[in-house]
């Protein structure tokens, strides 16, 4: 995959390298922070080779590219100079409070999540290993073993310290002093120490032995190894702290005295105050999801496993991500998460019947691999590439995936620990009783979504394999780009191998003046992200059909309509650049969606005086969006040209 070009359309498609305040990836998608989202393209992205879809949710804007995407954030990156990127902390204010909440969890743990996971598998097949009595605790083999996994949960504070500070935009060492502090063995040792001074709030769900005191303030000590909630509001104080203290501190000594004021305020109020009050804040959300499952184990896998996929869709399944580490290191486990964990055999049992039912050699081509990647609870490709544009293939992948969740309740399933996704993260549900029924239950309950969704998808789903649903595009709001007429599946992120249409003529829709797309102002019409074509500089208002066809698309401002002729183009004629912002004033569309027209039919009018007095120029595109199944798109014309005039050739 050609990763220099997929970047460069990507990086024009949300707005170009200045629009870009950051920008991370997780194990699907690029999560971009915007400094104007409107000037990002979301349709452009869409139908560009090698991206799935794009996601608004959490203040980000995500664009989907599944198994591939650290190769292209590499490139991307590189090619954008985002290596040191720093995001512009004003990009928040007009951010949610649920945007914000989501777009901190993920920024904090998407860097952190693979070593996350793999130090969970690793800790799950040890304790499987324990289980079936390949290892002994006592060996020497178990014991280092077990420290490569469970070494990163024990720590979790120095990690997530880390990932926190670059976050809050304090220095990295200090986040890491932060979270040393928090795991420093005396202070671990104090929490479970036998000399007690005395108990305050005894009696109620605050009550905490005092082991020691700093300036005679009581400490209530807690165990904040593997804890996930007080490093990071520690983190975020320290963030203020620093703030203050750059504004008071003389510049020649700022370098130590700035660190020196962050850590000597920050960590005691952390073990007085943010501590204790962050950890009775994470028992609390605890007890919460215990009382949730409690009421019904089954009602609750129902409602996790309906709901999973959707969540991943927006970004918000991180906040139960977050509170399952939290359950996990409070309680040593956790009942919510554990019940998402059939959705993604769901998902792929649907994939599985689509394979089996289509006729479409590249509906296949994405099957399989989506499939393959699903198994391993990766159900991007999956989702974006085949059942959501069908709709009812994801609505039985959801259905299936809540009685899974249901079964999982019902077996009284719980994740002891963060492994991975998909099969890998079955060593998760092993607890203090080894491979148990719970263990069992697990097992049974993603054989049988995956299953169930095979079935629903070959009983229910037949008609929407080969029948993607169309897709209208809405204009985006400033109008710089604009994506192609209709499309049926998003790209698969594997391309498979192009059937080539046959070769045909256009004439031109406008008369006038012939430009390359090259020297238009506008970065992607210019770059060719949207596809190759030409540009005309019109001497009249008028547009026509250059082929016969059916109008695929028709803004409502009447600046741009697609066509697709007989002959399967796709094409986009874009009148002028930033128009749509004149919201229909001076355009007059002369046919609707789905109509058939002739070639040399008036589709569209516009007054050119009128809109250039306006300040906007009248140059149009135009741009065969489906350019990747022709060999070559060829301009056969120069200078002026008229309507009736041969202007591209597809071969």
């Amino acid at each position: 995959m050609a990763y220099e070009e997929l970047s460069k359309a990507i990086i024009a498609g949300v707005g170009g390298r200045d629009n870009i305040s950051s920008v991370v990836n997780c194990t699907t998608r690029l999560r971009f922070k915007l400094k104007n989202e409107q000037k990002a393209s979301d349709d452009v992205l869409k139908n560009t080779a090698g991206v799935l879809t794009v996601v608004k949710s959490g203040g980000q804007y995500q664009v989907v590219i599944g198994n591939h995407v650290a190769d292209v954030y590499a490139t991307l990156v590189k090619m954008a100079g985002l290596d040191n990127q720093v995001e512009a902390p004003e990009d928040q204010r007009e951010m949610s409070l649920l945007d914000r909440f989501i777009d901190l969890i993920s920024g904090i743990f998407a860097p952190i999540l693979g070593p996350l996971c793999a130090a969970g598998m690793i800790k799950g097949f040890v304790a499987m290993a324990l289980s079936f009595g390949w290892l002994t605790a006592e060996s020497g083999t178990y014991k280092i073993l077990y420290a490569i996994g469970d070494g990163f949960f024990y720590f979790l504070p120095i990690i997530l310290g880390i990932a926190a500070a670059k976050k809050f935009k304090v220095d990295t060492f200090i986040g890491v002093a932060i979270g040393a502090a928090l795991c420093y063995p005396e202070i671990v040792a104090l929490t479970s120490s036998d000399s007690v001074l005395y108990t305050l709030f005894s009696g109620t769900f605050f009550e905490a032995p005092i082991h020691v005191t700093f300036l005679g303030i009581p400490v209530i000590m807690m165990n904040y190894t593997s804890s996930v909630i007080p490093i990071i509001l520690a983190v975020w104080f320290a963030a203020k702290v620093q703030t203050w203290a750059k504004r008071i501190i003389p510049d020649v000594v700022k370098t130590f005295l700035v660190p020196f004021t962050i850590l000597l305020i920050t960590i005691p109020a952390t073990f007085l105050v943010i501590g204790p009050i962050a950890t009775w804040l994470s028992d609390a959300v605890s007890a919460a999801c215990v009382a949730l499952y409690s009421f019904s184990p089954v009602i609750a896998g129902l409602i996790v496993g309906a709901t999973w996929q959707l969540l991943v869709m927006f970004g918000l399944h991180w906040g139960l991500v977050a509170v399952a580490i939290a359950n996990v290191g409070s309680q040593g486990f956790d009942t919510i998460l554990i019940l998402s964990l059939a959705a993604s055999f769901a998902q792929i049992g649907v994939v599985l019947a689509m394979i089996f039912q289509t006729k479409d050699p590249k509906t296949r081509s994405l099957g399989i691999p989506a499939f393959i990647s699903g198994i391993f609870g990766v159900t991007e490709p999956a989702i974006y590439g085949l059942t959501l544009p069908r709709k009812r293939p994801f609505i039985l992948s959801c259905i299936a995936a809540a009685i899974g969740g249901g079964l999982i309740g019902l077996a009284g399933t719980r994740l002891w620990l963060m492994a991975g996704m998909g099969i890998f993260s079955i060593p998760g549900a092993i607890g203090e009783n080894g491979v148990d029924g719970t263990v069992y239950g697990l097992i049974a309950a993603m054989a049988v979504a995956m299953v169930l969704g095979l079935g629903l998808q070959l009983l229910f789903g037949r008609k929407s394999v080969d029948n993607a649903e169309t897709v209208t595009v809405a204009p985006v709001n400033d109008g710089a780009v604009l994506a192609a007429v209709t499309t049926q599946a998003p790209a698969a992120v594997v391309d498979p191998e192009v059937t080539y249409h046959p070769a045909t003529k256009l004439n031109s829709p406008l008369s006038g003046t012939i430009l390359p797309l090259k020297e238009l102002t506008d970065e992607a019409f210019a770059s060719g992200a949207l596809g190759q074509g030409v540009a005309v500089d019109p001497s009249d208002g008028l547009v026509v059909a250059p082929a016969a066809g059916t109008i695929g698309l028709v803004f409502p401002t009447g600046h741009a309509i697609g066509l697709n002729t007989v002959d399967d183009v796709e094409l986009l004629i874009h009148i002028g650049m930033d128009t749509v912002q004149l919201d229909g004033q001076y355009f007059e569309t002369l046919v609707k969606r789905g109509e058939q027209v002739a070639a040399g039919q008036p589709l569209v009018k516009f007054d050119i005086a009128a809109i250039r007095a306006a300040g906007y120029e009248v140059i149009t595109p135009i741009i065969v969006t489906n350019a990747k199944y022709y060999h070559e798109v060829k301009v056969v014309a120069a200078g002026q040209i008229t309507r009736d005039q041969p202007l591209l050739e597809l071969n």
